[in-house]
């Protein structure tokens, strides 16, 4: 008799350039993790729709065979950046000089290989553990991610230890880019957030925010409402923090396709969550307007302008003494439904609003 497949699977695998790589499934979900690269998370894919809801650069995967040799954190960061999703630690943002070491653009967590175990892959379930340990900082992180079979969640599990002999100071966040196909016009946001910051330096070119202004959720500037995702003609480039979370999840909720996509998380931990788009917007180097893509970042701090930024202004960095860790859990959920989203508990369950409540 043949092997029965399980109802939850997980597997190393090689894609493009030779890129190791882990791929979970159960009947619901597929997530492809690059085991080589960051853990990103590369592919969220809703098996029922067969569609992956996010971005990919037009550059594609890093290939070990060509290596540019930027002299700028922020370009050999970009260089490598295929898109999907990335954990972002210990800086955030720009580069710069903190305790005399010099933070790279988006930090190390990102450009890091990461070794990974198979924990379980069978019909209760399926976990795989990533980790890695960091080079300019003492940080070890430990990334568990978990499917439940016939669930659309993937839970994520992670803990930042400090194994250095002194305390330091860290920003962590979460980068998932969301492009289309999933992402168009048909596209509107919800959120647990009150308020909305706009960034204090970055304008961008077609950017209805005034530089530093607040703005009550769902925010409308200059005739535009924030929780409507603009279409591929309609160029925007921003920069803002959604902040005041009575609890910590947001929803992104194609109304055409019927379905959406939402994450959830310890709002504890992560206060903040950066509103980044760049829809055919600016020119030059790396955009060069063409680009049309979407991240919503659960953050422990802000600005998103680099670890001394947010000491300097708003004292929102965090700092881990000698041998202390923190941990978190977040879940990515999939969801059916066209009026959108009330409220995403901690555990992946998903309230829709009443077609009447949809506004």
């Amino acid at each position: 008799m043949a092997n029965r497949p399980t109802r939850c699977s997980a597997w190393p695998l090689t894609i493009d350039h030779g890129l190791g790589a882990v791929r979970l499934q159960n009947e619901l979900i597929e997530v492809t993790v690059l085991s080589d690269k960051g853990a990103d998370i590369y592919e969220l894919t809703y098996r029922p729709r067969a569609i992956d809801v996010l971005w990919k650069s037009p550059w594609g995967l890093p290939s070990p065979a060509v290596t540019l040799r930027a002299t700028a954190s922020e370009v050999a960061w970009v260089d490598a950046y295929p898109g999907g999703w990335q954990v972002i630690l210990p800086n955030g943002g720009d580069a710069c000089t903190v305790d005399g070491v010099e933070l790279g653009f988006h930090g190390e967590a990102a450009l890091a290989a990461w070794d990974h175990r198979i924990l379980q892959a069978d019909d209760e379930g399926c976990r795989v553990q990533f980790t890695t340990r960091l080079r300019r900082t003492p940080f070890r992180i430990t990334r568990t991610m978990a499917l439940q079979p016939g669930q659309p969640v993937l839970q994520i599990h992670e803990r930042v230890t400090n194994e250095g002999g002194h305390a330091v100071p860290y920003m962590w966040s979460h980068h998932p880019a969301f492009g289309a196909p999933f992402l168009s016009e048909a596209c509107r946001i919800d959120v647990g957030a009150a308020q909305l910051w706009a960034d204090d330096l970055r304008a961008g070119p077609a950017n209805p925010l005034t530089r530093g202004e607040r703005y009550p959720w769902p925010a409308v500037a200059c005739g535009h409402r924030l929780d409507r995702v603009p279409g591929q003609s309609e160029p925007r480039a921003l920069m803002a923090y959604l902040e005041a979370f009575e609890s910590g999840w947001y929803a992104i909720t194609n109304t055409q396709l019927g379905f959406g996509v939402a994450l959830a998380w310890p709002s504890d931990v992560f206060p903040y969550a950066w509103l980044w788009q760049e829809m055919h917007a600016s020119p030059g180097y790396p955009w060069y307007a063409g680009t049309y893509v979407m991240a919503i970042e659960p953050a422990t701090s802000i600005p998103g302008q680099g670890l001394a930024a947010a000491i300097e202004k708003t004292g929102s960095h965090r700092v881990l003494e000698a041998g202390e860790s923190v941990e978190a859990t977040l879940v990515a959920v999939f969801y059916e439904g066209a009026s959108g989203v009330s409220a995403v508990s901690q555990d992946g369950r998903v309230t829709l609003r009443s077609a009447d409540d949809a506004p």
